[in-house]
């Protein structure tokens, strides 16, 4: 199973391209900080992360994306066949609220739908 489930924030949204059968692209960069446990112990994770988002996603995500803090759901890939660097695949995001009292703490992107 190939699935990544992360919340971060969109730190970088580069312009969207189209590949060459016409699909929009949109190349990211997700900013993530957390605290996880790992073999008993408290450790902190602050990371980026490149992501891609293509189809209608990648127009919604355009629109709405930058500086937004996101649930993201996808998949990882290698960037190009052989390589051995990878980046996420987005097919789910789903803008959050900074503060869980916000009234408006989850909000769907519209053309998240992959199913």
């Amino acid at each position: 199973m190939n699935r990544v489930q992360l919340t971060a924030e969109v730190v970088e949204c580069k312009p969207l391209r189209y590949t060459p059968a016409g699909i929009p692209v949109l190349e990211l960069m997700l900013a993530h900080e957390s605290e996880v446990m790992e073999g008993g112990r408290a450790r902190r994770v602050d990371m980026t992360v490149n992501a891609l988002a293509i189809g209608d996603l990648a127009r919604s995500l355009e629109r709405t994306a930058l500086g937004k803090r996101m649930q993201i759901q996808g998949f990882l890939a290698a960037t190009r066949k052989g390589s051995s660097r990878l980046r996420l695949h987005i097919q789910q995001a789903v803008t959050v609220a900074h503060s869980a009292t916000d009234p408006a703490a989850a909000a769907p992107v519209s053309g998240n739908e992959t199913d």
